[in-house]
């Protein structure tokens, strides 16, 4: 009996043990896909917007007792996620970014409030297609020899996308499809095209345009494609293919009787048709001279080895060879010229110098700063001649003036020759330092010609000097010339010799203009904005004076992403590109959702070097349906790209209201002069018909006492005939109102007319009290007025008189 209590006993306890235990609440586990649970490998596109539900937690506990959910996050990490404790559901707070961070470590926990379960867990940031493409390793510049092989590999360029799948693979094709060049569309090699050939001489230089574009993807829902561009500078090289040329063509030459063997005929000049790096060059003579001539190989000059009265002939026809020598030291390209030589005997003309249209003594000529040293004048039409023979029609050319800077060809000349000048410094010719260069072709070998003085006058002549003995004419030291300014300028020179005799040219004098100007802006930062399918407009000003330094070309150099806009290079017109139709296509490619668009665009003259300059352009981009909701919120959006457009709407309403209110005061003047008019005081006389009935009478009073009331504020003041009730007297406190005038027609009741008497009256002024309101039918001054016309009225008397 004793063992059957302990053993109840016991069994109680136990029972009493189990009851009590809470046993702890857990999570369900629904797999992969599940968005309910515990999370168990859940991924989230990061293009998930910030405020979704993206998740909702789930679990139980065993006795069923009430439970709560909570996320937590490491304490250097985002806490990227909120919970509901009570429901469960998460929601994303914070922006994702899969190229920042793929994984997001979070620790999620279920409590009865007794117990509390926690469980780590991984949630996977999957990819959106968000990132553009990206070039790398930038600016790209290749060098190729001009000799290349057509289909020759000539760089490569390499973008990379940050985006997984197709949103990350990149394709490669030219902007420019008539570009003699070509891209693979998967390496971005860049190759010659197949037939095409590249010419240093033609084009120096290549720009090509490469576009990179991803292959496409999902962001926000929508497919959406982005793409960069870059530029590669493709620097051609020279390379020897060209032959040489002989310059100063044809060549003639002249040996006079007293010429001495050994002397110099002529010269003949040539340089290697590549002007990139020439190379050496000989001269040397193929056939003709019959060995009464012979050449240096290094100079081209031409001498006479033989005495001329030892010379067979009177006509020589040399054939001059000129061979180019590799740098090897190997020959390379030839070329040949002939050369005509004459034995002259007679010495009676002067050389004359002619011009295409006959004889010339003076030449002009425009010409760049700094060109190639060899370059050709060609600009000058000069020949000269000597109509001697033989010996006698021989003379030397030289150039009187800066020395070094151009050479003469030929220096010697026999009879006739075309006079050629070449650049020998081109370091010298210096538009900087010196605007003009001045120089005399002259025959040291005629004789003396007298000394001549040379003078300048003229209203162009301030800025110029000339040196009075040889003719050198340059600036003012304190002249500053600006082709922009003044791009002409003429004067008179005057050449006197020492008997007085003199002869005066006119000279006129060309200012090239030189590109100094880069183009500029109106702003630094300018605002526009841009209706769907309208474009909107840039401009930029160059203030050089002359083509091509202020023609101006237009680019987007900065634009985030880069396939929004294209941009016309010659206009500055700027639009939407064709695959954007409406505001929810743009909103879709937007990162803020937004239409307000930030880009830099750059201004670039023509000019050599070219100059450009930049400016940030802010577009606000709307459609035509938002601006017909509102008239006024179309005219400002319409206007805000020209603010003197909508101040001179402005004026142009308010000069309108402002004509409308003075035509209205001044009628409204009129009326209230004409109907308030007070006549001298003077005392008149008038027979009263008889009058109608008093019924009439204080009804028509009755009628015009509130408007006649408001009328009689008048000062004490001698009676005017200019008052006008008007007046800002008009607000004071009365001190003695007028009465009502006549009326001109009164009011008829079958009786014969009647005038109402013209009555004086006074009222004492209440300063405590404030002005009566014209419009109160109740003011004292009314009652007062009417209380006294009627009295007035009763006394009635036929022959009653009027005082005013």
């Amino acid at each position: 009996m004793r063992r059957c209590r302990w053993a109840a006993l016991a069994l109680g306890l136990l029972r009493l043990c189990l009851a009590q235990a809470n046993f702890a609440p857990h999570f369900f586990d629904n797999g992969v896909g599940s968005t309910n649970g515990n999370m168990a490998l859940f991924s989230l596109p990061e293009d998930t917007p910030v405020g979704s539900h993206v998740y909702t937690l789930n679990g139980t506990d065993p006795e069923g007792d009430p439970i709560s959910y909570h996320i937590s996050f490491d304490p250097s990490a985002r806490s990227v996620f909120s919970v509901d404790p009570t429901f469960g559901n998460i929601t994303l707070v914070e922006e994702l970014d899969r190229e920042r961070e793929d994984e997001i470590e979070a620790i999620i926990s279920i409590s009865d409030g007794l117990n509390l379960v926690a469980e780590k867990v991984v949630i996977l940031v999957t990819d959106a297609n968000d990132e553009a493409p990206r070039f790398i390793q930038e600016p790209y510049v290749a060098l190729v020899p001009e000799d290349i092989p057509a289909g020759s590999i000539i760089f490569k360029v390499h973008a990379v996308d940050r985006d997984t799948g197709s949103g990350g693979s990149v394709t490669y094709f030219l902007q420019n499809l008539h570009s003699p060049f070509a891209v693979d569309r998967h390496s971005g090699v860049l190759r010659l095209q197949a037939g095409a050939t590249l010419d240093y001489e033609r084009s120096r230089t290549h720009y090509i345009t490469v576009v990179a574009k991803d292959g496409g993807g999902r962001l926000h829902g929508a497919d959406v494609v982005f793409s960069a561009t870059t530029t590669v500078t493709v620097n051609v090289e020279d390379v020897q293919d060209m032959a040489p040329v002989f310059v100063g063509t044809p060549y003639y030459g002249y040996v006079y009787e007293d010429t001495l063997p050994g002397s110099e005929v002529l010269k003949v000049v040539a340089m290697d048709g590549d002007r990139g790096k020439p190379n050496r060059i000989l001269y040397s003579l193929v056939n003709g001279s019959d060995g009464a001539f012979e050449i240096n190989e290094t100079s081209g000059a031409i001498s006479i080895t033989q005495s001329p009265a030892q010379l067979q002939r009177e006509v020589y026809e040399l054939h001059v060879q000129v061979t180019e020598m590799s740098p090897t030291g190997s020959p390379a390209a030839q070329a040949t010229v002939p050369v005509t030589i004459r034995i002259v005997d007679l010495n009676n003309h002067p050389p004359t110098f002619y011009g295409e249209s006959g004889p010339q003594n003076r030449f002009e000529l425009s010409m760049n700063e700094h060109p190639p040293q060899g370059e050709i004048l060609r600009g000058l039409k000069i020949t000269v001649n000597d109509s001697d023979q033989g010996a006698n029609a021989k003379f030397n050319l030289q150039l009187v003036g800066p020395r070094g800077i151009f050479r003469v060809v030929p220096q010697t000349v026999l009879n006739e020759a075309q006079v050629t000048i070449i650049v020998e410094n081109s370091a010298a010719i210096d538009f900087e330092k010196s605007k003009v260069l001045t120089f005399k072709a002259v025959d040291p070998d005629t004789g003396p010609w007298g000394e001549v003085k040379y003078s300048i006058y003229g209203t162009g002549a301030d800025l110029f000097l000339i040196h009075p003995s040889t003719g050198l004419i340059y600036t003012q030291p304190w002249a500053s010339l600006d082709a922009e300014a003044t791009a002409r300028y003429n004067f008179y020179v005057k050449a006197e010799d020492m008997e007085g005799k003199y002869s005066v040219a006119e000279v006129f004098i060309t200012l090239l203009d030189v590109n100094d100007h880069p183009p500029q802006f109106g702003k630094s930062v300018q605002k526009k904005t841009m209706v769907l399918g309208t474009p909107v407009k840039i401009e930029a000003i160059d203030e050089d004076a002359e083509e091509p330094n202020n023609l101006v070309d237009y680019s987007i150099t900065h634009a985030e992403p880069a396939n929004v806009f294209d941009i016309n290079s010659h206009t500055g017109e700027i639009w939407l590109k064709n695959s954007i139709r409406s505001l929810d296509a743009l909103h879709n490619i937007t990162p803020g959702r937004d239409c307000l668009w930030s880009l830099e665009v750059q201004a670039k003259d023509r000019g050599s070097p070219s100059f450009s300059t930049t400016a940030l352009l802010k577009i606000d981009i709307t459609d035509a349906e938002t601006l017909s909701r509102s008239p006024m919120a179309a005219f400002l959006i319409q206007t805000k790209d020209n603010p003197m457009k909508a101040v001179g709407v402005l004026a142009g309403t308010m000069a309108t209201v402002v004509a409308i209110t003075v035509l209205i005061s001044t009628a409204t003047f009129w009326r209230n002069k004409k109907s308030n008019k007070v006549l001298p005081v003077r005392r008149v006389l008038r027979k009263r018909p008889s009058p109608a009935p008093r019924t009439i009478r204080i009804e028509w009073l009755k009628s015009k006492s509130t408007k006649a009331a408001t009328k009689f504020m008048l000062k004490e003041k001698p009676p005017n005939e200019n008052c006008n009730n008007n007046s800002p007297e008009s607000s004071l406190l009365p001190r003695a109102p007028a009465l009502p005038p006549p009326p001109s027609v009164a009011p008829s009741t079958g009786a014969a007319q009647w005038t109402v008497p013209t009555v004086s009256g006074s009222l004492t002024p209440q300063p405590t009290q404030p002005p009566p309101k014209p419009k109160t039918m109740g003011s004292p001054v009314q009652s007062t007025l009417i209380s006294e016309l009627k009295q007035k009225f009763e006394k009635k008397s036929v022959h009653n008189k009027a005082y005013f």
